[in-house]
């Protein structure tokens, strides 16, 4: 009896050390990693990598000093673009692309503007003061852009008249290779009846429309007088894109 008795105690003794020993070892090393929150997973990249990946960089132009000068008058237009404010979100667009428009040949409907001249709209100049912009009749007119040989075009920034807020109506914005457009016409922009882009209050940044790579030589902008009279004003029309291969 007394023999089982010794061994029972040797036993808890023994099972006694063993969890003794085993807490009083050291922890086994938690790697940095796993001491970090992991993030989830994505195939997606950030939007910076996608553009670099791409071979894309921001579209950059100089902007024309603000300049808003006379009495106000209310822009009453249905459908009216949200107004824009602050600067104007970066767009991309491939590397190596230019404004293509800079100093070409422009023709209008209206031959003899009002006011100015024709060539104002690529001359580079796109201030609001008083000689910087020109004036067609009242009624339907268009400016057309001679770029001198086709091009993927894959931006178009517009300057109508923007010393005073204004929206212009029925500004159609096509690309063609045919000089007349009655033929292989991109529609880039329309916010007339039929179009399906919405009314815009100018602004000194100029609207930047998205051609989405429209192939063309030509580039033909149409207005119908705005919301402050009826005639129909360009500042500057630049056209940035590659020439196409």
């Amino acid at each position: 009896m007394n023999k089982l008795i010794v061994q029972f105690v040797g036993l808890v003794l023994l099972t006694v050390s063993l969890v003794f020993t085993e807490g009083c070892s050291p922890s086994k090393p938690v790697p940095a990693e796993d001491k970090v929150p992991r993030k989830a997973d994505s195939s997606t990249p950030p939007a910076a990598t996608v553009a670099s990946a791409e071979g894309k960089v921001v579209l950059e132009t100089k902007m024309p000093n603000p300049l808003l000068v006379g009495t106000p008058v209310p822009v009453n237009i249905p459908n009216l673009e949200p107004k824009l404010t602050g600067k104007r979100p970066d767009f991309l667009v491939p590397a190596g692309t230019v404004n293509l428009s800079k100093g070409r040949k422009v023709i209008a409907s209206d031959s003899d503007p009002v006011v100015g001249t024709l060539n104002l709209l690529t001359d580079g100049d796109k201030e609001g003061d008083e000689g910087s912009w020109m004036e067609l009749a009242p009624g339907k007119q268009w400016v057309q852009i001679d770029l001198e040989k086709e091009a993927i075009i894959y931006a178009i920034i517009v300057w109508h008249f923007h010393s005073q807020e204004r929206a212009y109506r029925d500004v159609v914005v096509q690309v063609s290779n045919d000089p007349t457009f009655s033929k292989d016409v991109t529609t880039v922009f329309d916010n007339s009846a039929a179009g399906k882009d919405r009314p815009y209050i100018e602004n000194y940044q100029g609207k930047l429309i998205d051609a989405k790579g429209a192939k063309g030589r030509y580039v033909r902008l149409s207005s119908n007088g705005n919301t402050t009279n009826k005639l129909n004003h360009y500042i500057e029309v630049e056209v940035f894109g590659l020439p196409a291969a």
